[in-house]
């Protein structure tokens, strides 16, 4: 079986190229021609230098039988907002059709809990939510919902086409990093004196990479499925990395009003004026809500494991030492 993969460079694309060769697929890899290939690096694959958007994907899809549409743009940045639809949406579009006319026999869509929303009561979300699109928070979430629209709407022309909503993975070569590993280290560096009151769902990224094949073995069609593990409050977060480093946790909470304001005048007023914003305004706004949610359908339906988070946080922290070595 040949399958066909993008967003092999990122995070948690790098993890289902690794999965599916273990489970003996052959890989073909899109990837754009300005990426980083670190992860990439020697893997038995074949990799083709495109984009989503490119007329010619069908004929580099033609003889893979499965593709997993892992890529996506990430930005909370308002700047690119013309950007995360281009590639999230229009990206998704382009290469689903593309998909049908290669015939292409099934495919797993990489959305996120990011389409589905929050709850108002802050109680964990299942599949069976769905936050109105206006209420979803920034562009990059918008995006994510209207290209899980995107699936769907192939979905219902006839593709065949499961779709898996990773919460938030943490592990090894988390290469950008995400704003999750960008937690990591900066508590790593010692650049963490406070947090934000706030919570997330957390999982080992391997078991997302899992969750991808399992997907594509047993998933229904047309049905999503949470990648997620356990929900923890930042403070709890915090505090588990603080034992597994031996540095001490921050203890200082910052009222949200406080980031709030900076990242306001950081991407409002100051970045007209050439300077580089430190924190993006909507990803204070996001750390509002606690963003908790409920992975049993794809536990109970895929068989989806659930790697206790320490193992992930251990690999996580000793891959960033070694990548950012101190200086």
């Amino acid at each position: 079986m040949r399958a066909f993969v993008t967003g092999g460079t990122g995070f948690v694309g790098a993890h289902v190229v690794r999965t599916l060769r273990q489970a003996g697929y052959e890989i073909r890899a899109l990837v754009r021609s300005q990426s980083c290939l670190d992860n990439l690096q020697n893997l038995d694959i074949e990799i083709i230098t495109s984009d989503l958007n490119d007329p010619a994907l069908e004929w580099h899809l033609r003889g893979c039988q499965v593709l997993f549409h892992v890529a996506a743009h990430y930005s909370l940045w308002q700047r690119d907002r013309d950007q995360l639809y281009q590639t999230n949406v229009l990206g998704t579009r382009n290469l689903l059709a593309a998909a049908q006319k290669a015939g292409v026999e099934r495919i797993v869509y990489t959305s996120s809990v990011a389409a589905i929303g929050t709850r108002p009561d802050g109680q964990p979300a299942d599949e069976t939510h769905q936050s109105p699109v206006y209420d979803l928070i920034g562009h990059y979430k918008k995006s994510k919902y209207f290209a899980e629209k995107e699936a769907q709407n192939a979905i219902a022309k006839g593709q065949d086409i499961v779709i898996v909503n990773p919460s938030t993975p943490i592990g090894p070569l988390d290469i950008k990093p995400t704003p999750t590993g960008d937690i990591i280290l900066r508590f790593l560096r010692r650049q963490m004196p406070a947090y934000v009151n706030t919570g997330l769902n957390f999982i080992d990224v391997r078991d997302v990479a899992q969750g991808h094949l399992l997907a594509l073995e047993k998933g229904q069609t047309g049905d999503r499925y949470i990648l997620g593990h356990q929900n923890l409050s930042l403070k709890a977060f915090l505090q588990d990395l603080a034992q597994i480093t031996q540095l001490p946790a921050p203890t200082r909470t910052v009222p949200l009003w406080l980031p709030l304001a900076v990242a306001w005048l950081d991407e409002m007023i100051l970045s007209k004026f050439g300077k580089t914003p430190s924190v993006p305004l909507e990803g204070v706004q996001m750390s509002a809500h606690t963003m908790y949610y409920d992975a049993s359908k794809a536990v109970t339906e895929l068989g989806l494991p659930q790697t206790p988070l320490q193992y992930a946080l251990k690999d996580a922290v000793a891959w960033f030492q070694q990548r950012y070595p101190k200086q």
